[in-house]
């Protein structure tokens, strides 16, 4: 928190920092972390984090991108993008989208805003589209809308090394060299030597993009909900209820169903048939206004309609009532608000939006949670043993007859997500021990 000084000796060599982590971390450090003519606190762990934050998850998109595309043989000069997915078309909306917005900044001599930007783009991008879009990768053969996919992350990689270079110029020149020059020699010596890129205003659709917003909105309530319900993302559940939100093409309930592994999003929910308050008055607000009521107010906020009072309160307007014959007005900071959720369910609250999780789970919805954990376990393992992407193996499990069970009942499902030709009781290859939602039992995997 001090200013660096030869006489204080807490100046940071600055060769330091470029040699261990580099020109462009250092460079990106400084452009999010503040304005260029504010004061800035410099060590070496921010500029780590900024660098893991963007960076990192940049560079593992296009990792994922060229693992794909290397496997597939693909090569996006010989194809064309008919963008009949959702997730193409807002994707590529949100880039010329952030490309307007980038250029407008740079236009004003702006340095921390684009890159505050090109790092929100870069999130939604790796953990929304890629995560979404995971299985259209991995899809068997060549169809269109695995090349859709693959061009369309080709096309989002290309034009965002374009769009950073001047924000962090060797990072993108090795991406740029990498999966363009590689396929398409008639394109610049380099990155540097690229035009900058100019919004697409046919590729922007502002109406798909406000809707995908409210998607991600309920998709970070619900993650929310699971956590505070200590209930795994692999575990299904049976109904997610949204308030504040009335309608949504079915598409994006898809979307939301997916990616929060729930069987039925139910749309314009009534929170209050899932939620009630406890409330209590605010001493240090309400003692010096009414302190000889305020055993009064408890008694009225016992009894009276919580919900009501909440709802209320929260829309900015004050709720009055009639106590020993004086009036009394009550604002949100006048009350102590703790939700009260009904058995079975979890409300989780942004704004005027709510998300309601049935956590009610039946045999049917362990059982098939039991099946991903097992899927997810076998996966890891591949990994860990060294095998290829397409590997096949022979799976086996001993030690646990509920899980066997599981096994065989869902034998065909398994073997097809791990690639697993043959299943046994005999362990052999690679083995592991699990503790999986409490039960044990010992798996191998053996490449075949």
């Amino acid at each position: 928190g001090q200013k660096m000084s030869k006489h204080k000796g807490n100046v940071v060599d600055p060769w330091t920092v470029l040699d261990n982590q580099g020109a462009d971390a250092v460079r990106w450090y400084f452009y999010v972390g503040s304005m260029p003519w504010l004061p800035s606190r410099f060590y070496t762990d921010a500029v780590s984090e900024a660098q893991r934050k963007f960076m990192g998850t940049f560079w593992n998109t296009y990792a994922f991108y060229v693992l794909y595309a290397d496997i597939d043989d693909f090569d996006p000069t010989k194809h064309k993008n008919k963008l009949e997915n959702v997730m193409d078309r807002w994707i590529l909306s949100r880039l010329h989208t952030l490309i307007k917005t980038v250029s407008k900044h740079l236009d004003d001599y702006r340095l921390a805003e684009p890159a505050r930007e090109m790092d929100k783009f870069v999130d939604e991008l790796s953990n929304w589209y890629v995560r979404r879009c995971r299985g259209r990768f991995w899809a068997p053969g060549m169809e269109q809308d695995k090349v859709d996919a693959f061009l369309t992350l080709y096309t989002v990689l290309d034009t965002l090394c374009r769009l950073a270079a001047p924000f962090i110029p060797f990072m993108t020149e090795a991406m740029y060299q990498n999966i363009v020059r590689s396929v398409d020699h008639t394109a610049p010596e380099s990155v540097h030597l690229c035009a900058y890129p100019q919004a697409d205003e046919s590729l922007i659709d502002k109406a798909l993009e406000k809707s995908m917003d409210a998607v991600l909105n309920i998709v970070v309530l619900g993650r929310s909900a699971r956590n505070t319900a200590v209930i795994k993302n692999r575990q299904p559940i049976a109904n997610l209820y949204v308030s504040g939100i009335d309608a949504l093409e079915e598409m994006y309930k898809k979307l939301i169903e997916g990616e929060l592994n729930v069987k039925k999003v139910w749309l314009g929910a009534d929170v209050s048939a899932f939620i009630s308050y406890n409330l209590k008055p605010q001493l240090k607000t309400l003692g010096p206004r009414y302190g000889k009521l305020l055993g009064a107010i408890k008694m009225h906020l016992d009894a009276a309609d919580a919900v009501k009072i909440v709802d209320t309160v929260r829309a900015g307007e004050a709720y009055a009532f009639e106590a020993d014959g004086q009036t009394v007005v009550l604002n949100e900071e006048d009350l102590l608000i703790e939700p009260v959720h009904k058995q079975g369910f979890v409300v989780e609250t942004e704004g005027a939006v709510s998300v309601i999780l049935d956590t009610t789970l039946s045999q049917t919805l362990i059982e098939e949670g039991f099946v991903r954990e097992l899927i997810s376990k076998i996966q890891t393992m591949r990994k860990e043993a060294g095998f290829e992407v397409m590997d096949h193996i022979r799976l086996a499990m001993a030690g646990n007859e509920r899980l066997a069970g599981v096994l065989a009942r869902n034998a065909d499902e398994i073997k097809a997500e791990v690639l697993a030709d043959e299943i046994s009781d005999e362990p052999a290859g690679y083995t592991k021990d699990w503790d999986i939602n409490g039960e044990k039992a010992t798996i191998s995997v053996q490449k075949i």
